[in-house]
């Protein structure tokens, strides 16, 4: 069974305390989760304010539908980003095999 895994680097330049950057990253992950059958995590250790890393994981039976889904949640990050006055600074995606 395929996993899909997609790593997005986020810059929060609006962030003054640990507050606004937790503000920004639960909007960013309920609005994912909402939307999308995934799993979503911090992958930093929230020391730093202004930045983050999310880790986004998903499963299917279907290659072709993981990499179709990868497309659409980078979407979806890129718009949820804007609306929330934070920049993607890279994303990379892999799916890996079974």
């Amino acid at each position: 069974m395929p996993i899909a895994k997609l790593t997005i680097e986020l810059e929060i330049p609006h962030a003054q305390s640990l507050k606004d950057r937790r503000q920004v990253l639960r909007s960013m992950k309920d609005k994912l989760r909402h939307s999308f059958n995934l799993a979503i995590a911090e992958l930093d250790d929230g020391m730093v304010w202004n930045r983050a890393t999310l880790g986004i994981a998903a499963i299917s039976s279907s290659t072709s539908y993981l990499t179709g889904q990868l497309h659409q949640i980078d979407h979806a990050v890129h718009r949820i980003a804007a609306n929330l006055s934070a920049e993607i600074t890279d994303s990379y995606a892999e799916i890996l095999p079974e």
